[in-house]
């Protein structure tokens, strides 16, 4: 058999210190200018279509119809694709969000922030790992975190292991859902086909149950966890995404499932 690959001396070093690297990117005059105006311009365009939007909940503890602040944080994970609609429906929890520090995730501090939730800064090719100590920390603490699973920028669809890592290290339990809308402009252009709900849309939030990661689970057991967090999160996007074309009878048929 042939011999297994090593990583070059240095370059592993290298590959860890920017796990923990949250320093800002150079920006030029312009993108710096610009972040303050896509802030505002973002969050005015959610705080104006956030309360037109109907919302429906199947299944969760703890979420949706079942929050309660008093009770133990949960870690969240759900597509980006839904990331508008789920930032106005999860507002002012103070939940902490992995945040990426390049030009797109400082304009997306603002926002977020405004509508009451902390970050953590990294991503999972850089500060990803400085980014899970804040997060842990902030669990700790009481509140919950979230991430924007295959985020900041794709591929759409895959997920990354932060949440299962989060949960391995801190022991709460993992909630994944998925939004879909019945009316939305489709941004046919961007990586995740994000969804701008239409004003006066309906949306149905589906949970899944809990998925709890041990701790001390070896690394074989986070990879099968990791793959079953992707599976269960492209249910919740079908379930989601078909639900308005579904007749009345297949959805009570549907809420019978989800909300038992």
């Amino acid at each position: 058999m042939p011999e297994q690959m090593k990583t070059p001396p240095g370059q592993e070093e290298e590959h860890l210190v920017v796990h923990y690297d949250t320093r800002l990117p150079k920006l030029t005059l312009f993108q710096r200018a610009l972040i303050p105006i896509i802030g505002w311009a973002v969050w005015f365009v959610i705080r104006l279509l956030g309360p037109t939007i109907r919302f429906e909940v199947l299944g969760g503890q703890k979420a949706g119809r079942d929050y309660r602040p008093d009770l133990p944080p949960h870690i969240y994970a759900f597509w980006h694709r839904c990331i508008i609609a789920a930032t106005w429906y999860f507002r002012n929890r103070g939940g902490v969000l992995m945040n990426t520090t390049n030009f797109d995730g400082q304009w997306t501090r603002r926002v977020i922030e405004r509508l009451g939730y902390g970050t953590a800064q990294g991503s999972s090719t850089r500060g990803g790992l400085r980014g899970l100590a804040v997060m842990a920390r902030r669990l700790e603490e009481g509140f919950d975190s979230a991430f924007t699973i295959d985020g900041p920028r794709g591929p759409r669809y895959v997920a990354k292991p932060g949440p299962v890592m989060l949960a391995r290290r801190s022991g709460r339990p993992i909630l994944l859902f998925h939004i879909g809308l019945e009316r939305a402009w489709t941004l046919k252009k961007t990586w995740d086909l994000m969804q701008i709900p239409k004003p006066y849309t309906r949306a149905i939030l589906v949970f899944a149950p809990v998925l709890e990661v041990h701790k001390g689970i070896d690394q074989e057991g986070l990879e099968k966890k990791h793959q079953e967090m992707q599976k269960i999160l492209e249910q919740l996007r079908d379930v989601a995404e078909s639900w308005f074309s579904l007749t009345e009878e297949e959805r009570q048929r549907e809420r019978a499932i989800w909300n038992r």
